[in-house]
């Protein structure tokens, strides 16, 4: 179901001033795609149905396929997911998020690209320090990790989901299961305390900072959340799928757009998910949103040890045929193709057009398909 408001609508009506809201010029440019997405100014395909007793014309506008877009990631996220679901191994898997305090969000708006890079470093040198330590698990282990840089508010607020399976691989190629017994993987607490030294090490290593940022990273508690795994490692993986693609706020929180602001809910988790509702001008939610985008090419999914890419294709299969593949459940097959007005007859593309700065109206286009049809005949 469309939403009925959405993100473009408020990047549309303030495209004059998108550059003077904005950070830098990659956040502009990122802006401008996204209040173009699925217009005429992308150009597009005309389809006809092919029920002989329906015949229906639907225009269709190209996607801007921004990673950041509200719009384009529904599709990638089924493929990742699926993708994800062939190399599971059938273990308990583990949901460990990563957070930063706020002392941070000053180094994440000037420096993204280094700060969120030394947050993926250190988050895994943690999880592997502990699958190291033989009083903890004393094997191998992977991560795969998901970056997040905003709070429910769109407000600034970097963290990081991560996949752990609970165990690891040992040097003879077999699987140890991790000792918390399927209640936890390793002690929350112990993490939260490295994670904090180790970044805070990397920061003073790699970064120009002053000696008072330090001492007040010290003074604050750290929190690494882990949560029991779930009943099984397709669930975890549907749930994990959530965050993969998502974006900083999806069009269907939106609930209104009127006088100029932005109204959307939001959930308050310190009181349990009670929802709540935020209301901003449009030049403050433009300003939030844009903070969420990330540098050029900065890859937010990483996959670690034995789940990186180098290592998962030969140890995969020894610890699937250790543990037993896990049966997944076959998905529909959904047909993109279906007419949207019989439900019966399959859209087949009769043409396409360009977009640019005069696109043709949909009246034009429909009398450009028209007389296609005509010709045809």
């Amino acid at each position: 179901m469309r939403a009925l408001h959405e993100v473009s609508d408020v990047l549309q009506r303030n495209i004059h001033r998108i550059e003077e809201i904005t950070a830098n010029s990659w956040q502009s440019r990122t802006l401008y795609a996204l209040a173009a997405c699925r217009t005429a100014k992308l150009g597009g395909h005309i389809d006809k149905c092919n029920n002989g007793k329906c015949n229906h014309i639907h225009i269709s506008y190209n996607s801007c396929r921004n990673r950041h877009c509200p719009k384009c990631q529904g599709h990638k996220q089924q493929q990742w997911i699926e993708s994800r679901e062939k190399e599971l191994i059938n273990v308990p898997y583990y949901h460990v998020v990563f957070t930063i305090p706020a002392t941070l969000n000053q180094i994440a708006l000037y420096a993204p690209d280094k700060l969120y890079g030394l947050l993926f470093k250190t988050a895994w040198s943690v999880i592997k320090g502990f699958a190291d330590n033989p009083k903890f698990l004393g094997a191998k282990t992977g991560m795969i990790s998901i970056l997040h840089t905003w709070g429910q508010n769109l407000s600034l607020h970097p963290h990081i989901h991560c996949i752990v399976p609970g165990g690891g691989i040992t040097q003879n190629n077999k699987w140890k299961q991790a000792k918390g017994k399927g209640k936890f993987l390793f002690p929350v607490k112990a993490m939260s305390k490295v994670f904090r030294a180790r970044l805070t090490e990397h920061l003073r290593k790699e970064m120009d900072l002053p000696d008072s940022l330090y001492k007040e990273l010290f003074a604050k508690q750290w929190v690494v959340y882990c949560k029991r795994p779930f009943y099984g490692p397709a669930q975890i993986i549907e749930y994990i799928g959530r965050y993969t693609h998502r974006v900083a706020i999806s069009n269907h929180r939106i609930q209104s757009i009127e006088n100029e602001k932005v109204s959307f809910t939001a959930k308050d988790y310190r009181h349990g998910g009670k929802k709540y509702l935020v209301s901003l001008t449009d030049q403050e939610f433009i300003r939030r949103f844009s903070q969420h985008i990330l540098p050029k090419g900065f890859p937010k999914i990483r996959y670690y040890g034995i789940l990186s890419n180098t290592s998962k294709g030969k140890i995969i299969p020894i610890l699937q045929d250790q543990l037993g593949k896990f049966n997944l459940p076959e998905r529909p097959r959904v047909k993109h193709h279906i007419c949207p007005v019989c439900k019966t007859g399959e859209l087949i593309t009769i043409m396409t057009f360009k977009g640019g700065r005069d696109p043709p109206s949909p009246k034009r286009l429909l009398a450009l398909a028209q007389k296609l049809i005509q010709n045809k005949k």
